[in-house]
């Protein structure tokens, strides 16, 4: 997994009844865009760090723009 800071993390819910969670990437701690990750979460104005698991993945700016 590879992120820079404006793109997006998404973590899929594991639960039926539990939201989609995503936010904006404000930092990018690990080598060549590798985790962790600080992230703002939507409807936040906190940030926390972020190791992202298998249920995760990075929206890119250009992956929304070019649909």
């Amino acid at each position: 997994m590879n992120a820079a800071v404006g793109d997006r993390l998404v973590v899929n819910s594991r639960h039926l009844d539990e939201p989609t969670r995503a936010g904006a990437i404000v930092e990018v701690h690990g080598p060549n865009g590798a985790p962790p990750y600080v992230v703002r979460w939507d409807g936040s104005t906190d940030t926390c760090v972020v190791v992202p698991g298998p249920d995760a993945h990075v929206e890119h700016p250009a992956d929304s723009a070019a649909g």
